[in-house]
């Protein structure tokens, strides 16, 4: 056990969470222990049963709480707002730093989402980046991209974010996005630059891949189709209750039907997909103890890794060696098939998950259907079609709406997040949906500006259906900061202008 593994630290750790000693579970396993956790540990076994020990006190007196993000900063809300998130970027940056805690070091200067969240994001990192390349700031733009190459060169993969405790799992893959995004500004050179660590999360996601057989058509994040297709998952390494989540997994476990560790896996596998949570992981819409994520495979997720092998076949073919080029096309144009065969929906005219474990479709309608829009997989038809329902079901006052269900789930109705604006903006841009594309964009521009103009602050989501109301579900608060707001936010009134 090491000064970083609070979340080891038991029974100290369940105690702590269980009786909510921190009303967000996550602030315990950021705080930084003042003394090596077995000590700690020892303390409290030593102590805990004395008739006047007071668990707080015992906490306060051996870790220091983590700090707040952007602690002190007070926003202008009667100035422009692209002129606050021009200074929130100082604010939201965090230098190279050394292991303190469960934070993971990184040797480059990043950006931080802000609120509860005071470390890197993978796929937050993405949208964050367009705001980055719409101020100028390709440094750290690049900063940011050679971060996660060295994680996937430390790890073998990208974690979830740099703290200890997401070891075990990713995030949606948006490596060769980053580059892409770099590569457009500085050269298609970067492509080559980066090619050995896009290779190497490839091989991350199809890992296990090439020996499934049998009964068990799955092995970590690959599954076999009936046909014979591998497709991908989300997956996590570990099958026990996530340390920021500590206390809500275990109380689900309570009410829940399934094995705990099945359940555990597919709640770590939902906060993999970064849609933790939706009722499109959920057997039930409506019941989040029926939630099944290994069990589906994301239309989404997908979309991705043919991103990723499409960007590998363009870098080999810059490098010339159109063997190992050929070999990545292969699978690309395999996976756009697939994508194709199991997700569309011709009677729906839209794209759906896939549950493999069941062999149908989702019947969810969900904004992860414009994931072919935005990779270019889809046919023009199936485009308009899928522009159709974009138009008549999910098109809100604030933006779209991230499915069409209300549970009480943040990643459900009535919430709009910037990443799925972004999304659906760009895949109807690239089938000529510009009239329709415009309209969101200008309705989720007008939405964050309104929001900013009131509270004097750029939230982590919002409430699209009923722009007056602030966004909620989910398992803490709503956060400001927020670091992939600001970043669409920026890059959408470069492209389609500030509100009227």
């Amino acid at each position: 056990m090491n000064r970083s593994q609070i979340f080891n630290s038991q029974p100290l750790f369940n105690d702590v969470q269980m009786k909510r000693v921190f009303a967000d579970g996550k602030t315990f396993v950021d705080c930084i222990p003042l003394f090596p956790v077995e000590q700690i540990v020892e303390k409290y076994m030593q102590q805990k049963e004395q008739p006047d020990f007071n668990l707080e006190h015992f906490i306060f007196a051996n870790f220091q709480k983590p700090d707040a993000p952007s602690a002190g900063y007070l926003s202008d809300s009667n100035s422009p707002v692209e002129e606050n998130i021009e200074a929130l970027w100082t604010v939201l940056t965090r230098q190279p730093d050394k292991e303190k805690g469960s934070l993971i070091p990184l040797p480059y200067p990043y950006i931080v989402p802000g609120g509860r969240f005071g470390e890197i994001y993978y796929w937050d990192s993405y949208f964050t980046m367009l705001g980055l390349a719409a101020s100028g700031k390709t440094d750290m733009l690049e900063n940011m991209i050679n971060n996660f190459s060295h994680l996937i060169d430390t790890f073998g993969y990208i974690p979830n974010g740099n703290r200890s405790y997401f070891i075990g799992r990713s995030q949606p893959p948006f490596y060769s996005l980053m580059v892409r995004l770099l590569a457009e500004i500085e050269g298609k050179d970067v492509l080559l630059r980066y090619l050995p660590q896009m290779e190497e999360e490839c091989r991350f996601w199809m890992k296990g891949g090439q020996t499934i057989s049998g009964k068990n058509s799955a092995a970590f994040r690959a599954v076999k189709m009936k046909d014979g297709e591998i497709l991908n998952r989300y997956w996590d390494e570990h099958d026990t209750p996530r340390p920021e989540s500590y206390r809500e997994d275990v109380e689900l476990s309570h009410q829940a039907a399934q094995d705990r560790k099945v359940l555990f896996r597919h709640l770590r596998a939902g906060a993999e997909s970064g849609w933790d949570y939706s009722c499109r992981w959920f057997e039930n819409k409506i019941s989040f103890t029926t939630i099944h994520t290994t069990d589906i495979i994301p239309v989404d997720l997908n979309g991705l890794l043919f991103h990723l092998e499409s960007t590998i076949t363009d870098a080999y073919t810059i490098a010339g060696e159109y063997e190992a080029a050929k070999h990545y096309q292969s699978l690309m144009d395999k996976r756009k098939d697939a994508i194709q065969k199991y997700c569309w929906n011709e009677t729906q005219g839209f794209y759906f998950d896939y549950d493999h474990a069941a062999g149908r479709q989702k019947e969810i309608f969900t904004l992860a259907g414009i994931a072919p829009l935005f990779f270019n997989i889809a046919t023009n038809d199936h485009a308009k079609q899928v522009a159709d329902r974009i138009k008549e079901r999910f098109l809100q006052p604030g933006g779209v709406v991230t499915t069409l269900e209300t549970t009480g789930q943040q990643w459900d109705a009535p919430n709009g997040w910037a990443p799925l604006q972004w999304m659906t903006i760009t895949g109807l841009e690239n089938y000529g949906h510009h009239e329709l594309a415009a309209e969101i964009a200008k309705r989720w521009i007008r939405l964050n500006t309104e929001v900013f103009k009131r509270t004097g602050k750029l939230m982590e989501k919002y409430n699209v259906v009923d722009t007056d109301l602030e966004a909620g579900g989910g398992e803490y608060p709503g956060q400001d900061g927020f670091g992939w707001t600001n970043g669409v936010l920026l890059a959408l009134i470069k492209k389609y202008g500030a509100p009227d």
